[in-house]
């Protein structure tokens, strides 16, 4: 690694420029622009600086720059040079799948419509890209119904000529059958075109052409084609009643959302063209390559029009628009476009409505790369060694035990027990428990209960074992069966700061456990307590450990809170259907066994209840007005409002 020392330049310039960082084989690894050259590369040599920044600049060996007259040039010569040099440490954007677009072959002499997922004929019109499947088998249905272009392949269609008899979609009307001379080169072109129009403008003057051709047809008495033209009508109506549309007719542009996580970034773009959702598409950006001063809008915004078309209007979500430069950005691509173009934030109204879906459609993008990312043995392996590093840990934690209290103001408590394997959830082995309400504990004295239950246990369990293989003739008997509490953790969480930290430590201590460390993960602000630390522990805010630590803290909330609602409901039938006179104990199990829910009961008709073998018509009816008497509604709302609680 080089010293950053050795080659920081003097006499920096304190005008506008871009910047390079070379390495050692003289290649490009970072480009950047200032708006003062002298302040920005100085702040590269100094002491304070990102993990990733630090990386960078000792890999670096000099630097140069170029100044310009004003920032927006050295915007556009930054852009330039990221897509020329495409160095290492500018953010790289990576597709999280691949898109089908639905093609149309126009430079061919019978042109086809056909579904591709690239983009290499220069003489084919490209629809979308089409993030779900539905919507692009929607979209050629319709096509299909509507302009019945030819969907065959050129064997297929060589070979219908040569035999003159057209496929079943010819016969069905699904294709206009050029290949038997049903219509000329001339007529097939004219609906392929059609089809285009529909699809890249407005499809109102395609209704109106329609309707025009079919009332010519009518009056000409040509009733066959007449028909035809009404049913392509009623298609095209019918798609335009399923395809969601309701933004204005006479709006087009782009919807731009961002949904950030502890490690990546999703960006999302929604493509709207004459009010209509016309495409999408996604990509993850990993922290890691960001560097703390850069911007993603402005690379996300360079990636994305590099060569797509530019609209006139560009709509972000409040992610994106808290950072700087907006007016910047709106120079440049109204600069690269030829026109003005603006970027928005929507406050209400059908756009706003619209950029929550595309915010909700970049957070399922990074749930599913999350998803699949944490399949990967190497990230896991590599949160459960930073894990071991930044707490300083004598072995690797390759299994963690979490533990979280779920209550409704001291009643119904529960807790919960999850487990990480090699940094993946392992659920066979969850547990959940119950405490007794009747002991009036808080959440500490919660938590040292259920360790001390759980560890008992453990010691339990492995003394059994070790019964078990002392019987069996020793260490090298394979038929000894080893409990699953047999195995101690490695690391032990739990949900809260030191005083939840203090109460594990002294349910192992008064255990004679020593050797299972234990950290707390409070909410507030992501801190680590350990026992007897009067400081926390702030991990990297964007390190893979971090990330593990909330994900099995969160798993442990969301098991708890679970348990806690399925005991609350039953507690809260139970003890409604108590006040009903004439329901005992093998009645009221039978209802909660049948409705599962008080309020499944309360929907339920006299009939329905009257169907529950041991509940005739008359007790029936006692349930029912026992329930619907108004009595028990503060009940149902006292719950409604706890969950806010919880």
């Amino acid at each position: 690694m080089t010293d950053p020392q050795s080659y920081r330049p003097q006499n920096i310039p304190t005008e506008p420029g871009v910047y390079r960082f070379f390495d050692g084989n003289d290649q490009v690894i970072y480009v950047g622009k200032a708006k003062n050259l002298k302040n920005r590369l100085n702040s590269y040599f100094g002491s304070n600086l990102s993990p990733k920044t630090h990386r960078m600049v000792h890999h670096a060996v000099r630097v140069d720059w170029t100044i310009v007259k004003t920032e927006l040039e050295a915007l556009q010569l930054e852009f330039t040079w990221i897509k020329k040099e495409n160095p290492r440490y500018n953010i790289q954007f990576r597709d999280d799948k691949s898109y089908p677009y639905l093609a149309i072959s126009l430079g061919e002499l019978f042109p086809r419509m056909y579904i591709s997922r690239n983009r290499n004929h220069k003489i084919t019109k490209y629809f979308g890209p089409y993030a779900h499947g539905w919507a692009l088998r929607s979209t050629f249905e319709v096509a299909q119904n509507t302009f019945p272009i030819r969907t065959c392949t050129d064997v297929n269609f060589q070979q219908a000529t040569k035999t003159k008899r057209a496929c079943l979609l010819g016969h069905i009307g699904k294709c206009a059958a050029p290949c038997i001379g049903k219509v000329t080169v001339e007529e097939h072109l004219e609906i392929a075109k059609k089809l285009v129009k529909f699809l890249d403008t407005n499809p109102d003057e395609v209704k109106k052409e329609l309707q025009t051709q079919m009332i010519e047809a009518s009056q000409s008495e040509e009733f066959e084609k007449a028909a035809r033209l009404r049913d392509q009508l009623a298609a095209l109506e019918k798609s335009e009643q399923t395809a969601g549309t309701f933004l204005s007719e006479g709006f087009s542009g782009d919807f731009l959302a961002a949904y950030e996580e502890i490690t990546h970034i999703a960006l999302t773009v929604f493509m709207v063209r004459s009010g209509r959702i016309m495409g999408s598409r996604s990509w993850i950006l990993d922290r890691k390559e960001i560097l703390e001063e850069e911007g993603y809008l402005a690379a996300a915004l360079n990636k994305i029009y590099l060569e797509s078309e530019i609209p006139r209007e560009i709509l972000i979500n409040e992610l994106l628009s808290k950072e700087a430069e907006i007016s910047l950005l709106e120079n440049y691509l109204s600069e690269k476009a030829g026109f003005q173009v603006n970027l928005i934030q929507p406050q209400r109204g059908d756009k706003f409505e619209l950029m929550q879906t595309v915010q909700r459609n970049a957070h399922e993008a990074l749930v599913q790369y999350l998803s699949k990312r944490m399949g990967d043995s190497a990230v896991s392996g590599e949160a459960v060694s930073q894990l071991a590093q930044y707490l300083d840990l004598s072995q690797l934690p390759l299994r963690i035990e979490c533990f979280d209290i779920s209550n409704t103001q001291g009643t119904n408590m529960v807790a919960s027990m999850v487990v990480f394997e090699d940094g993946r959830s392992k659920k066979s082995e969850y547990r959940r428990f119950s405490i007794d309400d009747e002991k009036k504990f808080d959440d500490t004295r919660a938590m040292n209960e259920v360790i001390t239950r759980r560890f008992k246990r453990y010691l339990a369990a492995a003394q059994e074992n070790l019964t078990e293989i002392e019987e069996m003739g020793g260490l090298g008997v394979s038929g000894a069966k080893v409990s699953k509490f047999a195995y101690p953790p490695q690391l032990i969480v739990v949900d809260g700061g030191q005083p939840q930290v203090n109460a594990a430590i002294k349910a192992l201590n008064d255990l004679g456990i020593t050797d299972i460390p234990i950290v707390g993960l409070a909410k507030r602000m992501e801190e680590v307590w350990l026992p007897g630390s009067p400081d926390p522990i702030i991990l990297p805010r964007h390190s893979e450990a971090l990330y593990l630590l909330q994900r099995i803290r969160d798993e442990a909330h969301r098991f708890a809170i679970t348990f806690h609602r399925s005991k609350r409901s039953k507690v809260m039938l139970e003890s409604a259907l108590d006040e009903i006179d004439g329901l005992g104990e093998i009645r009221r199990k039978a209802l909660l066994e049948h409705f599962g829910s008080l309020a499944a009961i309360k929907k339920a008709t006299e009939l329905d209840i009257s169907k529950i073998p041991g509940i005739g018509e008359v007790l029936a009816k006692q349930i029912y007005d026992g329930l619907h008497n108004g009595l028990h509604d503060g009940l149902q709302d006292s719950r409604d409002k706890n969950d806010d609680f919880i």
